[in-house]
Parts: structure tokens; sequence; C-alpha cells
């Protein structure tokens, strides 16, 4: 069977685990292939008494929370293995099980020095910051991309882990003190520390590479989960002011060891607005009442930070790009209903840069900062779409909203989300 994978369209928080434990039901596997912990989904799960339970998930994949799925962690993702203990504990304590979780042996590992220079470099910067969330994920790919990163499968040979560490150390202990006046590791300090996570990952340590696609071979699924988002993949997205990783659907493949010849389905996830954490230019952002509205309806914070998000109106123009990066096969558009009472809804369809219009996205980052958005203005709807769950549920303007956003997005919108819940779904083409 082919592989699907799942990416945000935007700048992140688009509802990726809304969509990935909504498409659990159908898959055998569920793999995070890139990020670490400074990333989070959000699931809402409604129980059989009408109760719903929400698990707030950073370095887990979503799938840990349907029954029969088997949750994997690739060799894309850097792993804090202290938020990994945390949050399996946090799972157990609630009753789910997580003996099937898999952790690729050769993903790499969050030292404590890695935290520790996210968090004062970012201080250093000041003005220039990027917006981290300081939990050590980019100087951890840093050390992957300059060789000298500890994996996972180093936990488990001592000389070898201790090697690696002494020649970190060396370079990263000058920063801490001539450069940013801190103290430094000691070598054996943090040896100790990863080594007391060895026992307890071994079982779950395996080459999940060869794991994917031996179950793609006898015709399972397999579902790749991307953190973050494609504004924010280090290629492709709003550089600098991106993350430390590929989130768009090729890193799907280097973060998973899956083939691209095996994926057939690329989903991506758009919010029926926009949003985004952190620094960076952002060309719908709203500073007024609008975006209040949006914030406020949309609870936007931080799964993992708690910070409020940026708020802004539907870019069709970043939409479009995220389509054309990734191949996009379907959209999910979530949260409509956060737009439900409001008399009419712009969206935007271009940018003017100069007095030059945009339909794409402008080649510099330069002419990005710059862009003013070219809105078309659509009615609204006051009615509650909650309990929508068919396309026809929906009020007309809802409708006319969602056929104008496919129509100048580049890919059809096959799942529509109009609450937190995962019932709270209106699908109109199935994505398995």
């Amino acid at each position: 069977m082919p592989a699907i994978t799942i990416i945000g369209a935007q700048w992140g928080d688009e509802g990726k685990g809304k969509a990935t434990d909504l498409l659990g039901e159908h898959v055998d596997y569920v793999v995070k292939f890139n990020g670490g912990n400074n990333a989070g989904h959000t699931v809402v799960i409604r129980q059989e008494d009408g109760q719903s339970e929400k698990y707030a998930l950073h370095l887990l994949p979503s799938g840990i929370l349907t029954a029969g799925v088997t949750p994997v962690i690739g060799n894309g993702v850097v792993v804090d293995l202290a938020v990994l203990f945390e949050e399996l504990t946090g799972l157990e304590e609630r009753g789910v099980d997580i003996s099937k979780l898999k952790l690729s042996a050769s993903a790499h590992v969050i030292a404590d020095y890695n935290r520790q220079l996210d968090k004062v470099t970012e201080r250093f910067l000041g003005s220039r910051k990027i917006g981290t969330t300081g939990r050590g994920i980019g100087p951890t790919y840093a050390d992957k991309v300059n060789r000298i990163g500890i994996r996972v499968q180093d936990l488990f040979d001592e000389s070898i882990l201790r090697g690696k560490v002494e020649g970190a150390l060396e370079l990263k202990n000058q920063l801490l003190s001539k450069v940013y006046n801190r103290r430094g590791f000691t070598v054996d300090a943090v040896v100790e520390d990863l080594l007391s996570y060895a026992d307890r990952i071994a079982p779950m340590v395996c080459d999940t590479g060869l794991l994917l696609n031996e179950a793609l071979d006898q015709g399972e699924t397999v579902l790749l989960e991307g953190g973050q988002a494609t504004l924010l993949d280090v290629d492709h997205g709003t550089y600098p002011f991106v993350t430390s990783s590929n989130a768009t659907s090729g890193g799907a493949c280097t973060g998973s060891g899956i083939p691209p010849t095996r994926i057939d389905r690329v989903v991506a996830i758009v919010k029926a607005y926009t949003t985004r954490v952190g620094e960076g230019p952002f060309p719908t952002e709203l500073f007024d009442a609008s975006g209040a509205y949006l914030r406020d309806n949309g609870h936007e914070f931080g799964t993992t930070t708690g910070r409020p998000r940026r708020c802004g109106w539907y870019d069709a123009v970043i939409a479009r790009y995220a389509a054309r990066v990734n191949g996009v096969t379907d959209f999910v558009l979530t949260k409509l209903d956060v737009l439900d009472g409001l008399d009419e809804i712009p969206v935007c369809v271009a940018y003017d840069v100069d007095g030059v219009r945009h339909d794409e996205m402008p080649v510099n980052q330069t002419d990005f900062h710059h862009a003013k958005p070219i809105y078309e203005m659509l009615p609204g709807w006051k009615e509650d779409i909650s309990g929508a769950r068919s396309f026809d549920d929906l009020p007309a303007n809802a409708q006319a909203y969602v056929k104008y956003v496919e129509e100048i997005s580049g890919a059809p919108m096959s799942v529509i989300g109009v609450g937190p819940a995962r019932d709270e779904t209106v699908i109109i083409n199935s994505l398995t």
C-alpha cells in the first residue's frame, strides 16, 4: 500500500493533530518525521458519554492515541528524552497504551548544552531574534549537519557516547564561557544524564526505515505526520524565520526512510484564516479587533509555549505556494467555525509590492516583507456550523467561502473542520 503524508500549509498550528487522529483509524502506522518538542498537536476526542478528552502532544505522533496504530518517531526527529518520558508517563496515567511506540536508532538526541545554547543565543540576538522556543532544536540540528551530533544508538555504547560529548564540548564550552559568559558543562554530567535513559528506550529502538518499508510491502498503510509547516521549512519557508528541519512533503522521505515512490497522497492542513507564532513577515496579520476576534474565538495560543498567536485573514498566495511545493492532493480546511458571526470575510488573493501585483510568493525576502494583501470580500454567516456533518448542512455563505478558497488555493478541500472534536467534521472526499 502507498503512504500518506500530512503537512501544514501555513506557519503551523493548522490542526494537523486532528487530521492525523481522524485518519488514524484507517492506517497502521503514524510517523513523526521532523522537528522535536518545539511544536505541538492538540487532539480532542469525544467520549461515548459526550464528554471530551483533550490531549496536548509535543514530541509523540498523534497516532499514539489510536488503538491498533503503531506510532513511530523517525530518524528526522530530534528527541528530548526527558520530554519523551514525561509525555509517555502522562498518557499512561490516562490509560493510553504506549507499548507500541517505536523510536529510530538514527534520530538525534537533544543534550543539555543544546538547550542552553538555544536560550542564550536567542537572547544575544536581541531585536534580530528568530523567535525560537528555546528547547535546543536548532542547535541539535546544527550538530547533526556539522557531524558532531549524538544519536539514539550512541546511548548503547558508552565509549562512543563519551567521545562524541567530549568533541562537542570542546567547542561549546568555549562559546558558553567566552562569548555568552555562561558556565560550561562537564563531560561526565552530560554522559551520565544521557545514559540514564538507555535502558528505558532500549525496547522501543529499532531500524524504523526498515520497519516502515516492510509494512508497506505487506500492504499496510503508513501515515507520515509533519511537525511545523511549509512556511517554516528551512529550505522553502520564510527564511531565516523558520524551523531547522524540512517540514514539507520532501522531508517526509528523508525523515522516515520511505522513498518518494511509495507516497501517493499529500494532505495539507490549512486553517480558514492564518496564524503565526514567533518573528517574521506576515502579510495578512491583523492588529485590530478582527485579529483579537480570531485569536479569542479560535483559542489561538501555542500548544507548546502558550504564546498568543499572531492572527490574520486567509492567505491564498501561501496556500498556492504550499500546494506547489508539496504536491498537495487534498486540503483539509480547519476551524471554519471560528468565522461564524462575521458580516463579511476578507480573503487575500494576491500581494501588492511597491505597486506591483504578485499572484505568487515573491522570490526574495525583502519583497515578501513589504507585501501588502489584496483582498476579495466574501459575505459571512451568522449560523453556528459546529453541528454540520455534510457540506449541504453548511449555510450557503459558508459553502460559498469554501468553494472560493478551494478555487484559488490549488487543490480540492476534501475535509472541513467545524469544531475541535474529532466528530465535528465535514468529509467531502475520503482521504483513505
